[in-house]
């Protein structure tokens, strides 16, 4: 009976023996699949930059241009004539933080017309004399009258940025003078409210070796006298005086012809000057484009 007992368990350890086998030759079973991983969509919030250029730009302007503004205004550049594209990337790069958020959103207004915005590229007439206008807020205030009284006689040009101190146009000059393939005509041209904190003499030297840049494109130059300015300047304290004084020998040792412009709106100054007490309104820009016009229109006489 013993040995029918053994018998039997020796058979079954056999046969489980033989089965560990069987399942040792087929392998580990099968990892149940993982479940899949959905595919994961990284979508940009609207307003975020794209670019390092729009990151850039958000950090230089931040609300003031709008990147869908921007990204117009690229699309537009980007299906302009290669000499337009240049000009807008150099106001672009020029303007600054003030002045490019109040241009782009001209360019890009339906029926954008270049002659009536100060800084609209300006394509030449090859049989007109090329003037170019170089000077401050002022200045850039009665650009786009004088071209209109001007049309058909010249192509009025004007530096593509508000030029400021005299230190600015030393750097920037020739950038500025860089428009186009033709030679200058006449270039009038101011610096001076934005001096007012430097020395005579340091004022007085920057002046001359913006004089010695000028005097280089072999353009007929006149001086614009700057205009009167300060805070009490209705009761005679004008800031601008001292100004004109250095300016006025500098030029006349150079024998450069001055635009008065400070004469110009001097006595009218209750009704034509604005409430900073140095820019001007309508009246004062019509007034100014009048006098540096007919400094200009005796400068295209031939000798």
């Amino acid at each position: 009976m013993v040995e029918k007992q053994d018998l039997l368990v020796r058979a079954a350890v056999l046969v489980a023996i033989a089965l560990a086998a069987t399942v040792a030759a087929q392998g580990p079973a099968p990892a149940a699949a993982a479940p899949a991983t959905p595919a994961v969509t990284v979508t940009t919030p609207a307003g975020e930059p794209t670019t390092a250029e729009e990151a850039g730009l958000q950090k230089k302007y931040g609300d003031k241009v709008k990147l869908d503004a921007y990204r117009a205004y690229r699309t537009l550049v980007d299906g302009l004539p290669p000499e337009q594209q240049a000009w807008e990337r150099v106001l672009e790069d020029q303007l600054g933080g003030f002045y490019f958020p109040l241009y782009l959103n001209a360019r890009l207004k339906p029926g954008f017309k270049p002659e009536t915005c100060e800084w609209g590229f300006i394509k030449d007439d090859p049989a007109l004399p090329r003037v170019l206008l170089i000077g401050d807020s002022i200045s850039r205030s009665y650009t786009v009258d004088v071209r209109k009284a001007l049309a058909g006689k010249v192509n009025v040009h004007r530096a593509p940025t508000n030029c400021g101190p005299t230190d600015t146009g030393l750097k920037c000059m020739d950038v500025w003078l860089d428009q186009g393939a033709g030679k200058w005509d006449i270039i009038h041209f101011n610096f001076g409210i934005h001096d007012r904190r430097k020395t005579p003499e340091q004022y007085a030297a920057n002046l001359e070796k913006v004089v010695e840049r000028l005097k280089q494109t072999g353009a007929k130059l006149v001086w614009a006298r700057t205009t009167p300015f300060g805070e009490k300047v209705a009761e005679g304290q004008d800031e601008s005086v001292p100004l004109n004084r250095v300016a006025d020998e500098v030029m006349k040792k150079h024998d450069i012809p001055m635009d008065d412009l400070h004469a110009a709106v001097i006595d009218k100054l209750a009704s034509v000057q604005g409430n900073d007490h140095t820019h001007f309104n309508a009246d004062g820009i019509k007034l100014m484009a009048e006098q540096v016009v007919k400094a200009v229109e005796p400068c295209l006489a031939k000798p």
